[in-house]
């Protein structure tokens, strides 16, 4: 097949922790075509779509020296058979843009995730549909209403930006708030996007855990562990990654969400569960398979692989 990869700069990967580079190396080593281009090469012509890429001649796990890549040249992305959509978040209107852009390849081109879903599915708001899973919580631009919020949970909470990512933006608030006003201020001043409240969950101190889905199924999981001092779980900002199983009550949670995942062609998917609550449904740049396949064994990318392939057969 010939398959392209929607990604950030491929040079700059860690070969050992990127999951793009991991399903880009499994499809290049079952003998695929890949080629690799930046959303911001994407163009749209009077009906063509077409990028700027470029043919990976040469992709190995070593790190700093780990691919060659052909000379850039315009390709047709209509005669993919498949296209990864994997760069990183922000989640703007950059980003939003490039849905709408390949959303025209369609059904043609086989798109993973399906790009208008991926669109219509913001990782903090997606999770909101699905009723009782999600600590209580509240999206806002209003300092009262985050106010009376702190005040009914146990004026302990956590504000975050709505489209952020990375852990970037999320504070702890409890006690007095006398910072509340200050941090609202500043969320205002930089963003015109409603914030995200939701009561502090304790279990936070045992973990963030990475539930992977494939086309709405659980594969496995990894724990994420709070550095020494901070809230936040993220491997971005400290947290350490332990080996985890599939509890009962996350396979509740992926039997209620994973139906309606497969239905939208959401077919690599990251949930984030901390305790009994799902916090987040990560559809644009799933992370987590190089390290769920170190501590189970379990090869995600080699699933996704065959699931394409089974797919265009």
């Amino acid at each position: 097949m010939k398959i392209a990869f929607q990604m950030d700069p491929i040079e700059a990967v860690d070969v050992n922790a990127d999951s793009t580079f991991d399903i880009a190396l499994e499809c290049f080593s079952r003998g695929h075509e890949i080629w690799i281009y930046q959303p911001e090469a994407l163009v749209f012509d009077d009906g063509a779509v077409r990028a700027e890429a470029r043919k990976v001649e040469r992709l190995e796990r070593n790190p700093g020296d780990h691919v060659s890549l052909a000379e850039a040249e315009t390709l047709n992305l209509r005669a993919m058979d498949v296209i990864f959509l994997r760069q990183d978040p922000p989640f703007d209107m950059a980003y939003i843009t490039s849905t709408h852009i390949l959303e025209h390849l369609q059904p043609e081109v086989l798109v993973v995730n399906d790009p208008a879903h991926v669109r219509d599915a913001p990782e903090k708001l997606f999770v909101t549909r699905f009723e009782g899973l999600m600590p209580p919580t509240l999206i806002t631009r209003s300092e009262a209403e985050i106010r009376a919020f702190f005040d009914t949970h146990r004026r302990d909470i956590v504000v975050k930006p709505l489209f952020g990512n990375g852990g970037a933006g999320v504070f702890r608030i409890r006690d007095s708030a006398e910072n509340l006003a200050s941090l609202v201020e500043l969320f205002q001043q930089t963003s015109r996007e409603p914030l995200m409240a939701q009561a502090f969950v304790p279990d936070v101190r045992n973990g963030d855990k990475r539930v992977i889905l494939v086309d709405g199924e659980p594969v496995g999981a990894i724990n994420r562990i709070p550095a020494e001092g901070e809230v936040r779980a993220n491997m971005h900002v400290g947290g350490r990654a332990v080996e985890s199983d599939l509890t009962k009550r996350d396979r509740e949670i992926c039997a209620i969400i994973g139906p309606e995942l497969k239905r939208r062609g959401l077919v690599f998917v990251g949930i984030d569960v901390i305790g009994d609550f799902l916090t987040e449904i990560n559809v644009t740049s799933p992370t987590g398979i190089q390290e769920l396949r170190r501590f189970s064994g379990v090869d995600v990318s080699a699933l996704l692989a065959d699931w394409i392939e089974a797919l265009r057969a």
